[in-house]
């Protein structure tokens, strides 16, 4: 009886202990979004500014070709770094409710 009591409250107090799972809101997962984004860009910035330097050190030694290269690395990188700036103004965009697209009220 005891340890069937035992057993019981044991069993009661693990499912009150343990935090309940809810499902990520719109909002938390815009919020990562941008973030993620964030660390793109950041990411993406020091990579450019690699190539560049890399391109201009190619011209001074005058190797054109590895510098045309270093030029079109940089200019990939400007290109991801438009896209991540998008991504970031669309989440902001869907976090408020009053700019949300398809929703009426």
């Amino acid at each position: 009886m005891i340890k069937a009591v035992i057993a019981a409250m044991t069993g009661a107090l693990a499912l009150a202990v343990t935090p309940p799972v809810f499902a990520q809101t719109d909002i938390q997962k815009d919020n990562k979004d941008i973030r993620q984004d964030r660390r793109d860009i950041h990411k993406d910035e020091r990579a450019r500014a690699e190539d560049r330097r890399e391109a201009r050190k190619d011209e001074r030694k005058g190797d054109y070709k590895d510098a045309h290269k270093e030029r079109q690395a940089a200019h990939r990188e400007t290109r991801d770094i438009h896209k991540d700036r998008k991504d970031i103004h669309a989440d902001r965009k869907d976090r408020r409710e009053d700019r949300r697209e398809g929703e009426k009220k």
